[in-house]
């Protein structure tokens, strides 16, 4: 099956599906919430051991710091909840700023089983046009199809590998942004890696020099703000660019035009630059 024009195997549907019906959730909360909810354990939110995709399933960079208590809950200790107390705790959630929190009315016209409300998911509940709608909420199709195939043949001498990597999903939550522009430059495995600042600033100062433009291939978009490098994307030609939106598990590599590229990057408080991408001959 495509999901936002992208082949979806079954096999990675059933860890999707495994992410968001994980038979062990937390749930984060304030003090004061959990003096409401009267019978959970809560331990400190920072002690949380966490994985990388646990971590973007629940969003966890976007909870209010206020909810510094957190408590796991099974299926079945879920279940034996009061269904008050279930959605008291939801609304907590949702407040909090906790993700995978699903508003079943979303969903009324392929899932009319599903709550109206707020509920979590159950893997039966996740069927394929259930998934393609959750991946449509949270990122746009990708494009490839659409791109001549002489622009592909044009990149190729300065993104050798960027056309096996356009239009996939990551296998988890490890590579990010600036994994997908090196690995596409032809570092191997850089799709893979969850690439911090410095190893991107690194590359950029050996692979790329200031200067490029939109149009031609090879151009590395890049965001900045006061904390440094914050995005960036590649140009592969004609106004087609490359990027992986975010280091999420959900997000996949993406063929756009530029000018949405850059439409979609455009946050109060960055900058764009641009530097142009050494071929591998220009290197030697």
């Amino acid at each position: 099956m495509q999901i936002l024009n992208i082949p979806a195997l079954s096999p990675q549907l059933e860890v999707w599906r495994g992410l968001l019906a994980a038979a062990r959730q937390p749930f984060f909360l304030t003090p004061g919430q959990a003096e409401e909810l009267p019978g959970l354990t809560t331990e400190a939110a920072r002690t949380l051991q966490l994985t990388p995709e646990e971590r973007d399933t629940y969003t966890v960079w976007a909870i209010d710091p206020a909810a510094d208590r957190a408590v796991w809950l099974t299926v079945r200790q879920w279940e034996a909840l009061p269904a008050k107390q279930q959605k008291d705790l939801l609304r907590f959630q949702v407040r909090n700023g906790r993700g995978n929190v699903p508003l079943g009315q979303q969903f009324q016209d392929i899932a009319p089983e599903l709550p109206r409300g707020r509920f979590l998911w159950r893997p039966a509940q996740l069927s394929p046009a259930v998934l393609t709608r959750l991946m449509e909420q949270l990122s746009v199709p990708c494009q490839r199809d659409q791109m001549p195939e002489r622009v592909w043949q044009q990149a190729h001498a300065k993104l050798p590998r960027a056309r096996k990597l356009a239009g996939t999903f990551p296998q988890g939550s490890a590579g990010n942004c600036f994994g997908t522009v090196m690995a596409a430059a032809g570092v191997v495995g850089a799709e893979g890696e969850w690439i911090q600042r410095e190893p991107f600033e690194a590359f950029l100062r050996e692979r790329a020099v200031a200067g490029g433009h939109d149009a031609e291939a090879g151009t590395v978009l890049v965001w900045r703000s006061t904390r440094g490098v914050e995005h960036a994307a590649v140009t592969l030609g004609e106004g087609w660019g490359l990027q992986k939106a975010a280091q999420t598990w959900w997000t996949p590599r993406t063929v756009l035009p530029v000018a949405d590229i850059k439409r979609l990057n455009c946050t109060p408080g960055w900058r764009l630059e641009r530097w142009h991408l050494r071929g591998v001959a220009e290197r030697c």
